[in-house]
């Protein structure tokens, strides 16, 4: 019985269910190479290279995808936390504006049961 039960749970579709980390205010726009990289202060929590961000302008969603990069002066970080200044790239976006909010967030995966 278990184990068609366990085969059963492994059909069923995982919810996802979304985690925030951190926000980071852009304070200005720096041209690194021909990208533009936010130099941004952390507002709250923690911000994550690697995870999921989200541009908001004015309450309103602009971007969503990966943080490419996370620059803490000239050393590559994996976060920064509140109160920090850092550089932020994100993959594939360079229309950035002072005063954009970047969220850093994680999806989590949940099982669902039987």
């Amino acid at each position: 019985m278990d184990d068609v039960k366990a085969a059963m749970e492994g059909l069923l579709p995982t919810t996802k269910v979304e985690k925030p980390s951190g926000k980071a205010e852009v304070r200005k726009i720096l041209k690194i190479r021909g990208v533009a990289v936010a130099g941004c202060m952390v507002t709250s929590g923690k911000v994550l290279r690697g995870s999921h961000g989200r541009l908001v302008r004015d309450k309103q969603t602009i971007w969503e995808g990966k943080i490419a990069s996370l620059k803490h002066f000239k050393e590559d970080v994996k976060e920064m936390s509140e109160g920090f200044e850092c550089g932020i790239a994100l993959d594939g976006f360079s229309e950035l504006k002072e005063l954009d909010v970047i969220e850093s967030f994680e999806i989590e995966e949940i099982k669902q049961r039987l």
